[in-house]
């Protein structure tokens, strides 16, 4: 009885120990069976995603060069529009150097007698419309040789530049030519009893002086004398301020032949 009571007592401890030892067997199954899974996990790729080799495949020697793009080539800056000489005229004292066009003067419109009797001095108007002659030496151009044109008393059209005035001694302005042999209308008179040749201004039909064969041989040989109450003189600076701009050339032939 002892004895069975000894081996039951030993079977007792024995199935203890066996049933902690399997618990603790148990235990660490699961431990291991938890650290395999995750590592396949860590280790297995998706289905989806792009492996290494994949994402940044290595160039084969087969594959060509990417061409090489040259740079587009810069754009030219736009050349500006040049501006037609003709009719501007350009201030060179203006600080910004603007260009502004030339003025013009105003169309001649024919005046009554009346207007021009409004518009002119007794001796103008003696002169220009009654064809009359005024004192000699005493006038205003006779001895005037600033550079410029005599323009029409009336009409203001150009007739005569400074650069075909001479001293002839006769006591009135003298030319050896006018600007426009169209603006001048010539006619034959005898009011002092022998035949003289008439020089009018076309377009104010005003009486201006006479035209002489006497003049300088090396400039055609005539000599326009003219009464200085028929004309008005315009200073070759002034010429684009009141609108005669055009006849500026006149001046600058005259100074490249002077040199």
């Amino acid at each position: 009885m002892a004895i069975f009571h000894y081996i039951l007592m030993n079977n007792c401890q024995a199935t203890r120990y066996l049933s902690i030892a399997m618990k603790f067997s148990l235990s660490l199954l699961f431990a291991l069976s938890s650290l395999f899974l995750a590592c396949s996990c860590e280790r297995k790729p998706t289905a989806n995603a792009p492996t290494s080799k994949e994402t940044n495949p290595a160039p084969t020697p087969s594959d060509p060069a990417p061409a090489k793009t040259d740079p587009a080539p810069a754009k030219p800056d736009p050349v500006p529009a040049k501006t037609d000489p003709e009719n501007i005229a350009s201030s060179q004292s203006s600080p910004d150097q603007s260009i502004k066009p030339m003025p013009k003067r105003e169309t001649y419109k024919p005046l009554s007698d009346e207007e021009l009797r409004k518009k002119l001095t007794p001796l103008q108007y003696h002169v220009t419309q009654r064809e009359g002659t005024e004192r000699p030496f005493t006038n205003k151009y006779d001895e005037h040789f600033e550079e410029g044109i005599y323009v029409c008393i009336i009409s203001g059209e150009a007739l005569f530049s400074s650069k075909d005035k001479y001293n002839s001694g006769c006591g009135w302005p003298a030319f050896t030519k006018p600007i426009d042999k169209g603006e001048i209308e010539e006619k034959t008179d005898f009011k002092i009893g022998y035949a003289r040749t008439e020089v009018r201004a076309k377009t104010g039909n005003s009486h201006l002086g006479h035209v002489f064969n006497d003049g300088p041989a090396d400039k055609g040989g005539m000599r326009y004398c003219i009464n200085s109450a028929s004309l008005r003189f315009i200073a070759k600076d002034k010429l684009v301020e009141e609108g005669y701009g055009e006849y500026m050339h006149l001046f600058a032939a005259a100074k490249e032949s002077s040199e």
